[in-house]
C-alpha cells in the first residue's frame, strides 16, 4: 500500500522544469534510491515530498498521519544547545528510551552528546541532522546524501541500520556500495521524467544500458519519419489540399513533439594536464611524529612514495589521514622526524574543505585567474569551452561560486585542479557530493594517471578500483600499509594473520633508506641495507595464533547486543536489564579494542625492518 502518491507533479526553475508532469508511488518499507545529475531535482523532489516545496502543478498525496523526517544536503543547523538535546528533540517514549536511543546512534555516528551544536564544522552538524533523523524513527526517512562526511565504519553501520529500519527509505547517495547493499528500487530523474527500476544498483545498469539504446532507435525511426514528412510539404500545392489538412496538422504536431524532445546531458569530458615526471623518490617520511596538545595525530610514521605509486589513506573521521598528507606536503612541520621531497615533484591538490575556492569570484575567474584562455594538454583553450566540458553553461560561468550546488562546487575545483601540471595529484574526499557518471568519469581518468596519487576517501568502490596500496590509521596515531584497496584490507584483517602487508618489493623499498640524487635525475641509488626480522617468542606465537579467534567471538557477540538494542520492545524491558545489557556492550567494545592493540603488537614484531 503505498504511502506517498505524487500525480502529474511539476516543478520548474527558469526555463526547463527539473519534474515535468511526473507521477511515483512510495510503499511501506521499500528503499527507494533517488539517482540523477547534479542539478536535476533530486534534492527539490525530497523538498517536495517532504512538504517543504509547494509543487507548481499536480498534487501530492501523503497517507494521514504519516511521519516524515529529512536531512538536507546543505547544513542549516544552528543552536546553542548540546548534540544530544538537539537529537532528541521530538522523542516519544520513556526517558531511559529516548537516551539509549541517542546514545546507541551518536555513538555508531562518532558524535558526543555534550559539545554545543554552534560550535562544530559543517561535517559535524550534517552528522547531527542525521542522528536526528534517525532516532526519530518516522514512517519515511528522505535522505539527501547521507554518506557524506562519515567514514567507512558509520557508513557500514548505517547501511546495517537502514536494511533493517521498519519504515521506507528514499535516498539520494553517490556511494555506490552504499546504493548497491541499501535500495530496493532505483528511481531516476532524468530530463524532468521519472523512470523506476525495480531492483538494486546492478540490475538497473544492466537495465538502463538496453533502455537507452531502444530510445535511441526510437527517436531515429521518428527523425526519420519527420524528414519524409518535411519534404513532402516542401512540394507545395499539392500538401494544402483539404484532403491533407490531417496528415499537415500531424505533421505539425511531430514538429512539437521533437522540439520538446529533452536530448541527453553531454558528459563531463575530463582531461588531466601532465607535467614532466618526477624523480624515483617522490616522498619521504623518517620517524615522522605530529601531535595537537596531548593527543597524538601521527606517530613514528616512516614510509617511501616511489612515482606512480597510487596509495589510498582509510581510517575513521578524525585518525590524522589529513594530517598526514600536510606533513608529506611540507603544508606544516612535524614535531619530530623528517619528510623529503624528490626531483621536479609537482603537487596538485584538491582539498577537502575547499578552501581553494573563493565564494566572491565566478566560475570564469576561478579557472581563469583573469585571463580568457586556459591551457589544457598543451592546448590553448577559451575558459567557457573548457567549462562547458564540465556542464558549466555561459550564463552559469558568470554566478559566483557561493551561488553554486555542492556538486557544482566540486566539479569547479576538479576542473581547476586540472588546469594546473602536476605528476602528483593528492586528493582528499573528492567524490562528496558528485553524481554517478561523474564520479565513474573521474574514476577513469584516474586510471589512466600515469603520475602518484594519494588518495583518501570512504568511497570503498573508488578506493577498490583506483589504488593499488593503502595506509590505515588506527586513531592512536599509527599507520599500517598493506596492499590493495578497501575490500583487500578488509580480508587482510580478517584473516588476522599479517600477510596482506605491503609485499616484499614493496616493504624493501619502503622500509629501506635508499640514497637518491635529487639534482640529478636517474643517478644510480645505493644498494639496500640488510634487513633482519624480530621473532616472536614461543609464548607470543601461540598468543597471537589464539587472538583471532577471540576476537571473531567478541565480535559476534557485539553484533548480538546490536541488534538486541535494535528492536523496539526491547525497551520494554525493565530498567536494570537495560542498563546491564548496554554495560556489556561497553564491557565487549572495551575488551576488542585491548585485543585489536595486542595482535598489531604482536603481529607488527614479525615484520621485517631496517637496521
Amino acid at each position: 500500500m503505498p504511502i506517498v502518491t505524487l500525480d502529474h507533479l511539476s516543478i520548474a526553475y527558469g526555463h526547463l522544469p527539473l519534474l515535468d508532469d511526473v507521477a511515483l508511488q512510495v510503499e511501506a518499507r521499500e528503499r527507494v534510491s533517488l539517482i540523477g545529475r547534479n542539478g536535476s531535482g533530486k534534492s527539490t523532489l525530497l523538498r517536495a515530498i517532504h512538504g517543504d516545496m509547494p509543487p507548481d502543478a499536480g498534487s501530492i498525496w501523503r497517507q494521514p498521519g504519516l511521519r516524515v523526517a529529512r536531512l538536507e544536503q546543505d547544513v542549516p543547523l544552528s543552536a546553542a544547545r548540546p548534540v544530544f538535546d538537539v537529537v532528541a528533540d521530538g522523542l516519544g517514549g520513556s526517558e531511559v528510551e529516548q537516551h539509549w536511543r541517542v546514545d546507541r546512534v551518536l555513538s555508531h555516528l562518532g558524535l558526543f552528546p555534550d559539545p554545543i551544536v554552534d560550535t562544530m564544522s559543517g561535517g559535524e552538524k550534517r552528522r547531527v541532522l542525521l542522528a536526528r533523523a534517525l532516532v526519530s524513527q518516522p514512517d519515511l526517512l528522505l535522505l539527501d546524501e547521507p554518506t557524506n562526511h562519515l567514514d567507512i565504519a558509520a557508513i557500514t553501520w548505517l547501511e546495517a541500520f537502514l536494511v533493517d529500519y521498519p519504515g521506507a527509505v528514499m535516498f539520494v547517495t553517490h556511494d555506490r556500495a552504499f546504493l548497491q547493499r541499501v535500495a530496493t528500487r532505483i528511481v531516476e530523474l532524468d530530463r524532468g521524467r521519472l523512470l523506476s527500476w525495480p531492483g538494486d544498483y546492478a540490475d538497473f545498469l544492466r537495465k538502463k544500458e538496453a533502455w537507452l539504446a531502444n530510445e535511441a532507435l526510437q527517436h531515429a525511426k521518428f527523425d526519420k519519419r519527420l524528414t519524409e514528412e518535411e519534404a513532402w510539404l516542401r512540394q507545395g500545392v499539392k500538401a494544402r489540399r483539404t484532403r491533407n489538412e490531417g496528415r499537415v496538422k500531424a505533421l505539425l504536431a511531430m514538429r512539437e513533439d521533437r522540439a520538446s524532445r529533452r536530448a541527453t546531458a553531454g558528459a563531463v569530458r575530463l582531461r588531466m594536464e601532465r607535467s614532466d615526471p618526477s624523480g624515483q623518490l617522490v616522498f619521504e617520511a623518517k620517524g615522522v611524529s605530529k601531535s595537537y596538545g596531548d593527543k597524538p595525530v601521527v606517530r613514528d610514521f616512516t614510509t617511501r612514495v616511489i612515482r606512480g605509486d597510487r596509495i589510498g589513506l582509510i581510517g575513521p573521521n578524525g585518525t590524522g589521514k589529513t594530517t598526514a598528507l600536510r606533513l608529506l606536503l611540507g603544508a606544516i612541520e612535524p614535531d619530530r622526524g623528517t619528510v623529503r621531497h624528490g626531483a621536479n615533484v609537482q603537487i596538485a591538490y584538491y582539498d577537502q574543505q575547499r578552501e581553494q575556492l573563493d565564494p566572491e569570484r565566478t566560475v570564469f575567474d576561478t579557472v581563469g585567474d583573469g585571463n580568457d584562455t586556459v591551457v589544457v594538454n598543451g592546448q590553448p583553450r577559451h575558459v567557457n569551452g573548457y567549462l562547458s566540458d564540465f556542464l558549466f553553461a555561459p550564463e552559469r560561468a558568470r554566478s559566483p561560486v557561493k551561488a553554486l550546488s555542492g556538486g557544482e562546487r566540486n566539479r569547479l575545483l576538479i576542473a581547476r585542479l586540472l588546469t594546473r601540471p602536476a605528476n602528483v595529484l593528492v586528493l582528499d574526499e573528492p567524490t562528496n557530493d558528485l553524481d554517478l557518471e561523474t564520479l565513474e568519469l573521474l574514476e577513469a581518468q584516474l586510471l589512466e594517471w600515469t603520475g602518484t596519487l594519494l588518495l583518501v576517501s570512504h568511497d570503498r568502490v573508488f578506493l577498490d578500483n583506483v589504488v593499488t596500496s593503502t595506509l590505515v590509521f588506527d586513531g592512536d596515531g599509527r599507520i599500517q600499509e598493506f596492499v590493495g584497496g578497501y575490500e583487500d584490507w578488509l580480508r587482510q584483517r580478517r584473516a588476522g594473520d599479517g600477510s596482506g602487508r605491503s609485499s616484499a618489493r614493496q616493504a624493501k623499498r619502503r622500509a629501506e633508506p635508499v640514497a637518491v640524487a635529487a639534482t640529478v635525475p636517474g643517478s644510480p641509488v645505493n644498494p639496500p641495507r640488510a634487513v633482519s626480522p624480530r621473532k616472536l617468542s614461543f609464548k607470543e606465537q601461540r598468543e597471537l595464533e589464539a587472538l583471532p579467534t577471540r576476537i571473531e567471538a567478541l565480535e559476534s557477540e557485539e553484533r548480538t547486543l546490536n541488534t538486541t538494542f535494535g528492536d523496539p520492545d526491547f525497551y520494554k524491558e525493565p530498567a536494570d536489564t537495560i542498563r546491564r545489557t548496554l554495560a556489556r556492550l561497553e564491557e565487549v567494545r572495551a575488551e576488542l579494542a585491548v585485543v585489536y592493540a595486542r595482535w598489531d603488537e604482536l603481529d607488527s614484531k614479525g615484520v621485517p625492518r631496517s637496521r
